[in-house]
């Protein structure tokens, strides 16, 4: 950790202690704990949620839950999560952190593609945290847009987007989550249907409002 990482740490409000097991328990069992939220990055959504108050959201990528349990934490009472994850290994340990919160039972796991999932949930959806396969994103934006499943005033908020640098340089032609990576800010960028902004935390969020 670099100075000014210690330093945000150290000058934002604390991690919750559930969070800071689940965090550990992710290094210790799974492999590519890095793909993990974290402290700021959840802090961020925990935050971003009480401000815009939704009533229901999708999250796309539930990994081993911290980032739902952030975004929980935020909701107020009667609102709900969706989170669709592809890997049913990875289920046991996100439900049981869910089980041990307060905020757990907002929560609702689901096994599967989202891209198969979210449209028969038969809802809209007032955030969507994208954090699933890289290399469809385009097609999580279009199922988002094109089946009505978020509506004016939405927010949309898809991680990683900056991949570590990899958009601005030289891209591989077999380099496929970088490619879709760049056609989804790409999508974003020109559709006229909504207004984004690229925050550059940790390895950058768009984030998108639905016009």
């Amino acid at each position: 950790m670099d100075l000014i990482e210690k330093y945000i740490h150290e000058n934002s409000s604390p991690e919750d202690a559930l969070l800071h097991e689940l965090d550990r328990q992710t290094h210790l069992q799974v492999i590519n704990p890095r793909m993990i939220s974290g402290h700021i990055q959840g802090k961020l959504l925990e935050l971003l949620v009480k401000m815009f108050r939704p009533k229901s959201i999708l999250e796309i990528g539930t990994f081993t839950g911290y980032s739902a349990l952030c975004m929980a934490a935020g909701l107020e009472e009667g609102a709900t999560i969706d989170t669709c994850e592809v890997d049913d290994e990875l289920e046991f340990i996100a439900q049981s952190f869910f089980d041990r919160s307060p905020h757990g039972n907002k929560i609702k796991i689901h096994i599967g593609s989202a891209l198969d999932i979210a449209p028969k949930l038969g809802k809209q959806f007032d955030m969507v945290f994208i954090d699933g396969d890289k290399r469809e994103y385009p097609a999580y934006y279009n199922m988002l847009m094109d089946n009505n499943l978020v509506h004016s005033g939405s927010i949309m908020l898809a991680d990683n987007i900056l991949w570590y640098g990899k958009v601005v340089q030289p891209v591989a032609h077999n380099d496929h989550h970088t490619q879709a990576l760049i056609e989804f800010n790409r999508m974003v960028v020109e559709d006229s249907r909504v207004e984004s902004v690229i925050l550059p935390l940790r390895d950058g969020i768009n984030i998108i409002r639905v016009k």
